[in-house]
């Protein structure tokens, strides 16, 4: 097979071309086709999209359930997106691995590792998973559900270039859990991006940092709704939870612990209300909360992350854009915490390279104090919110499962860079970090897990 369209579209030519190599030699039926990726933000990219069926079986008969994957132009170092193409007579059935919009997410696309990971090995945990729960039925199947609200949701879908879309425009709604500070800036940094079209603002009676909510109720924002009942969550495509409980217990993990309560008492039922969703965690602290959040909502990893190291990351790029003026990304990966480490783009540790480690320490002593203060985190919140809502596919450092990451074996959330979007996170693959940078790593694993194990989740 010739793909010739792959010298000005993709990054990594040659090992992209190897890898579909591999797939033609295994699933010969699914096709290479060059496209136009539309982004939910308007942004056009012209890609390859594999089209074909997978083959499934099911109670004892074959079926081939249609499937097309979009290939990311730094493809197969970031996973493709994954979408069904259910044809006229087939209705999309939600589940765990798939959304009402036939995108397909699996733990291998959120766990995405080239080399380790491959399309090849995609397409078999897709066929296997899919043989468990199928993600595809026919009208005429007789589904438990009211068979007139399946066609009318059949007949609302059509399927373009960017996948599975409904005619009516879908509705970006945000919730923001939680008053005080942090979630009022929260709040007005999210309305002043402009991606969102609802934003309901709920301050729960557990949560200590409370305020704000009669403010927006007597200047009556527009697009924001203020409730102190938590069904009005409901459908949100991201949910920010800020709220904080803190208690006047003398031990940390006492402290921590009154948070993780709260949490118990909330985040099942925001997840029942918006099983969809994407849960951004600001609660303090956040890796923990994180790993809370994840364990008590079902979701998968790919759909709760922190907010993490994103406005640390942030600022450093900026701080080396005036340094070095040379408009490359870089991160702050590990804990929230002084137990932080820097990580540039190429996917590899190289401080001291082109003499930029001064530089990088520069860059450090320079966002040494200036603190995470409630105005700058929320502008930090908005910018992941953002990400997600238009399925940006941009890179942040957020607090995710690091769990096969680097080496790292135990289950944790940590700041790891991922690219963002609506059906939540993908974390970029792991590297070799340096002795400092991975002892301090290890450092943050261990503690994390310490505190894990002494409470109540």
């Amino acid at each position: 097979m010739k793909f010739s369209c792959l010298h000005f579209i993709y990054k990594f030519r040659d090992v992209a071309i190897e890898e579909l190599q591999k797939v033609h030699r295994i699933h010969p039926a699914m096709k290479p086709v060059a496209g136009t990726y539309t982004f939910s933000d308007g942004t056009q990219k012209d890609l390859l999209k594999l089209i074909g069926n997978i083959p499934v079986k099911y109670e004892g008969h074959s079926y081939n359930l249609p499937i097309l994957l979009w290939l990311m132009d730094s493809f197969p170092f970031t996973p493709p997106i994954c979408l069904l193409r259910p044809t006229t007579n087939m209705v999309i059935r939600e589940g765990k691995h798939v959304d009402a919009r036939g995108r397909i997410y699996l733990p291998s696309l959120h766990n995405w590792d080239h080399p380790k990971s491959s399309v090849v090995g995609l397409l078999a945990e897709m066929i296997s998973q899919f043989e468990e729960e199928p993600p595809l039925g026919t009208k005429s199947t007789g589904d438990n559900r009211d068979p007139n609200v399946l066609l009318a949701f059949v007949s609302n879908l059509k399927i373009n270039e960017g996948g599975v879309q409904h005619h009516d425009h879908l509705i970006n709604k945000v919730t923001v859990i939680g008053g005080g500070d942090l979630g009022m800036a929260s709040v007005m940094s999210i309305l002043a991006k402009g991606k969102v079209d609802r934003l309901v603002f709920i301050d729960v009676a557990e949560s200590s940092t409370k305020g704000g909510s009669m403010d927006l109720e007597i200047f009556n924002l527009p697009k924001v709704e203020v409730s102190k009942d938590l069904s009005a969550s409901a459908d949100s495509s991201v949910i920010v939870v800020t709220a904080n409980a803190w208690s006047n217990e003398q031990s940390y993990v006492s402290v921590v612990q009154t948070n993780v309560d709260m949490y118990r008492g909330i985040i099942p039922g925001l997840v029942r209300l918006s099983p969809n969703t994407v849960l951004l965690i600001a609660s303090q602290p956040v890796d923990i909360m994180a790993h809370v959040a994840w364990r008590q909502s079902g979701l998968p990893p790919s759909r709760v992350i922190g907010a993490g190291c994103n406005l640390d990351s942030e600022r450093l790029c900026h701080v080396l854009d005036i340094s070095l003026n040379t408009h490359k990304q870089a991160w702050v990966i590990g804990e929230l915490s002084d137990n932080k480490g820097k990580m540039e783009t190429g996917l590899r540790i190289s401080f001291s390279s082109g003499g930029k480690f001064p530089v990088l320490c520069r860059a450090f002593e320079m966002l040494k104090g200036r603190g995470q203060r409630s105005w700058s985190v929320g502008l930090s919140i908005a910018d992941i919110t953002h990400s997600i809502l238009v399925d940006q596919r941009k890179t942040h450092s957020v607090s995710t499962l690091a769990q096969g990451w680097g080496g790292i074996g135990a289950e944790v959330f940590l700041s790891l860079p991922c690219v963002l979007g609506v059906s939540g996170s993908t974390r970029l693959a792991g590297v070799s970090l340096g002795q400092e940078e991975d002892a301090r790593l290890r450092e943050s694993v261990t503690s994390l897990c310490a505190l894990i194990s002494q409470l109540r989740i």
